[in-house]
């Protein structure tokens, strides 16, 4: 495996030889936009969660467009590739709030506390909506989405 020994200095090694994930295992990726067309990552495993920005770069050069990537390769990346991901075999849900246009002639992409909430409510509820493939059917998930809240399964008992 590439990288072996900076992953034994985090200590993942034994992580990833146990599992690369399974696609019922969702991921939410709030960030800027992914390189969906980059040859190191899973893009099967990658679903769009709809928001205002599109989940796929337009120019991958941009810097949101490139920390997306980036951050998306930890996670999902080949694990033969020059930096194997930890989970490729999960489903990632990509909901940009980085858009690549910087706001306001800034040079950092940034969100309002506002988007961030939106974004996470976005992804914690994407099980509900019908699967949306990303780059014209080139990336859906092959499992569903499982996000349990913490109190789904606990019944609140009377009298306590």
């Amino acid at each position: 495996m590439a990288g072996s020994a900076s992953l034994d200095l985090v200590g993942l090694s034994p992580l990833m030889a146990r599992t690369s994930g399974r696609p019922e295992i969702s991921i939410g990726l709030i960030d800027g936009p992914v390189a969906l067309d980059h040859p190191d990552l899973a893009a099967k495993n990658i679903r769009e969660v709809p928001g205002k920005l599109s989940a796929a770069c337009a120019d991958a050069s941009d810097l949101a467009c490139a920390h997306g990537t980036f951050i998306a390769g930890i996670l999902l990346a080949r694990r033969m590739s020059v930096a194997p991901a930890i989970c490729p075999g999960c489903t990632l849900l990509v909901r940009p709030i980085f858009s690549e246009a910087p706001a306001n002639g800034g040079q950092m992409p940034s969100a309002s506390a506002t988007e961030l909430a939106a974004a996470i409510f976005d992804v914690i509820g994407a099980e509900r909506r019908p699967r949306r493939p990303i780059a014209r059917g080139r990336a859906q998930s092959s499992g569903g989405a499982r996000f349990r809240s913490a109190s789904r399964g606990r019944r609140r008992r009377s009298g306590r």
